[in-house]
């Protein structure tokens, strides 16, 4: 079969597609015939890394397993011995990340709590763009101890126009939420499109410092530090981020539950992320089914274009997500 692997860290062109044997499902293993994946930041930042203490975990010289891709949706092909809950033919989609990835090729093999079944009346492009983005923009609305945004709560969402921010965007609304996003200027009229309320630029207005306060602030990649944040929110208010550079999130760890202490605010990385979690797997369901959630595609590329099309989103150019089609 086809596959993208890196046998060194580095941009974008250090993937290239390979002929790999297929692989055979064991124990609780499905093997899924891929029809489409999509790009996150994630499958970019482990190419470099961007984390360099990763290397400790994924290897220090070279990776040491060159797949590449995380979301992925497909048909089972062949299920192992102690699968329970799919049968050849079912319709699947997944978050790899917990599970070595491996989604840009022509077939994936994992365990069957990596997938869930395909939404009802979803395209696999549609549902391969859902695990991993959506899951942090959902969990990124919510607390560890379940506390979540209310109707009529100020939502500032930075980051908007990426893999992340448009479903962040989507979720407030669907939750009666007023939305603020940030984004470059020619990406506006697309958050808007996704149902924002108002949107920010970030290269010419200082969104830490426009006066206004909001409930509840999702930072998708944190370039300011934690201290800039507590006065552009409301009292008890939630500043979440999902990622940000070493050095920020060394900072946030370490700042965080003093800033949240002395404030009255609570700020700090979103380290309650679970991959894949069924809840909310089921809520992203109900949320497409209601038609309060669509995903917002791109660009698509073939396998044979993975090297492109994981630098169109490293550029930063995309406006949601960037789908693989296999």
């Amino acid at each position: 079969m086809k596959a993208a692997t890196h046998a060194r860290y580095g941009p974008p062109e250090v993937v290239g597609i390979e002929d790999v044997d297929v692989p055979v499902p064991t124990e609780d293993r499905l093997l899924v015939r891929v029809r489409a994946a999509s790009v996150n930041r994630a499958d970019i930042d482990g190419l470099y890394p961007r984390w360099q203490f990763t290397r400790l975990f994924f290897g220090l010289r070279r990776p040491k397993s060159g797949r590449v891709g995380l979301d992925v949706a497909g048909v089972v092909e062949a299920v192992g011995p102690n699968v329970t809950r799919f049968r050849p033919g079912d319709e699947v989609f997944g978050d790899l990340f917990a599970f070595g990835g491996g989604a840009f090729a022509e077939y994936v093999c994992a365990r069957e709590r990596a997938f869930a079944a395909l939404p009802t009346g979803m395209t696999f492009e549609a549902a391969a763009t859902l695990p991993h983005s959506a899951i942090l923009a959902l969990q990124g609305l919510r607390l560890r101890d379940g506390r979540t945004i209310r109707p009529g709560d100020r939502v500032l969402v930075v980051g908007a126009s990426g893999n992340v921010g448009p479903f962040a965007v989507q979720v407030a609304k669907s939750r009666a939420a007023e939305v603020t996003g940030v984004c470059r200027a020619e990406k506006m009229d697309f958050v808007r499109s996704l149902g924002a309320d108002h949107v920010i630029d970030y290269t010419t207005v200082d969104y830490t410092r426009t006066g206004e306060r909001y409930d509840w602030i999702v930072d998708v990649d944190a370039h300011h530090s934690i201290l800039r944040w507590p006065r552009a929110l409301r009292p008890n208010g939630v500043y979440v981020a999902l990622g940000g550079s070493t050095a920020w999130l060394l900072g946030a760890l370490l700042l965080g539950p003093l800033v949240s202490r002395l404030t009255g605010r609570r700020l700090g990385l979103l380290t309650w992320w679970k991959p894949g979690h069924a809840d909310d797997v089921a809520t992203l369901k109900d949320l497409v089914a209601a038609g309060k959630l669509a995903p917002a595609i791109d660009r698509r590329f073939p396998l044979s274009e993975i090297v492109a099309a994981l630098r169109f989103v490293d550029d930063r150019s995309a406006k949601g997500k960037v789908v693989i089609t296999v």
